[in-house]
């Protein structure tokens, strides 16, 4: 009746950013994405008999009643799997800044579907858990998943799930990750996209433009076409960030260090360094490079733009991890 899984986060290539089922969480589009090896969510759950309520704690925090009842909407799923009626303890320690643009919301939510469905005695196979953790948070399906993924768009709760792509041998990729604001952004993920699809007239041209783009980057990466993928990537970034700005009213998540920072990406660029911009809703800038120019661009950028950066690989697949 208790598990603990480990679950690292993802930033997309070719963005998320509009739901068509809200209740569901099914995208308007479908989705590519770089998991991290750096950013990373362990959760523990454990079913307790006798236990009629849900307890959440994060970071060694006990959590309130509506961040519990986030956390309740998967334990509910679980329980309706395997007929458990027993509340859970749920204990996270998040391993990312919480809702600063690095998808913490990913790990957080894909850690906790495979630990409450194992605890809950679940074997759910890796589509299945990508669906569940669908549930909690959508960019959450694409982290059950290790690489580079797809989450496909779907139709209904059963098409949309996330799973691995193939990718060229020879690709070597990189993220540079900027740290230009470790604190909660002032406009949530959630309440961002739901504005956005509302009011903003870009945002039916936005999603074709993300469908159209998936099976391009998806052959970019089988081709190993790193000036490819990374020109799909920043201009797809920029693209998302303008429908944001012509929303009604307008709001933007970036701030003077992160328009600095996309600018200097373009001058090394134009100087000869492969790199591109991507970033998702939040200040923080990642930049997609070689590995053999990944520490060469991060001295660069801490010198130039004065902020912390992380070089992030690929990371691995949701995991168990083992009790002590």
């Amino acid at each position: 009746m208790k598990a603990s899984a480990r679950a690292h986060t993802n930033i997309a290539l070719i963005k998320y950013w509009g739901k068509a089922d809200a209740d569901l969480m099914l995208p308007a589009n479908s989705s590519i994405s770089m998991t991290l090896d750096k950013f990373y969510t362990d959760t523990t759950v454990e079913f307790v008999d006798g236990q009629t309520e849900d307890s959440f704690v994060l970071d060694g925090q006990k959590q309130d009643a509506a961040a519990t009842a986030k956390v309740g909407k998967i334990l509910d799923l679980v329980r309706q799997m395997s007929d458990l009626t027993a509340g859970a303890r749920v204990s996270s320690q998040n391993h990312v800044p919480n809702a600063a643009g690095l998808a913490s919301s990913a790990s957080a939510f894909a850690a906790l579907a495979l630990a409450a469905s194992r605890a809950a005695g679940l074997n759910l196979d890796a589509a299945a858990l990508s669906r569940l953790a669908r549930r909690g948070s959508g960019s959450a399906s694409r982290s059950i998943a290790g690489g580079f993924v797809i989450w496909h768009r779907g139709h209904d709760d059963l098409s949309s799930f996330a799973e691995p792509l193939p990718v060229a041998d020879n690709l070597d990729l990189r993220m540079v990750t900027v740290l230009i604001d470790k604190q909660q952004k002032k406009v949530s993920s959630r309440s961002g996209m739901a504005h956005m699809a509302a009011t903003s007239p870009y945002f039916h041209a936005w999603t074709a433009a993300c469908e159209a783009a998936c099976p391009q980057m998806a052959t970019a990466l089988a081709a190993g076409d790193f000036a490819q993928i990374g020109a799909l990537a920043e201009r797809n970034a920029l693209m998302m960030h303008a429908t944001n700005m012509a929303a009604n009213p307008p709001f933007m998540y970036f701030e003077p260090t992160t328009i600095a920072t996309l600018q200097y990406a373009a001058e090394l660029r134009a100087q000869g360094l492969p790199v591109y911009a991507t970033m998702d809703a939040g200040p923080n800038v990642k930049l997609l490079c070689q590995a053999t120019d990944a520490d060469k661009l991060a001295a660069l950028v801490s010198q130039r733009i004065g902020t912390q950066t992380e070089i992030c690989a690929p990371g691995p697949a949701a995991h168990l991890l083992e009790e002590d």
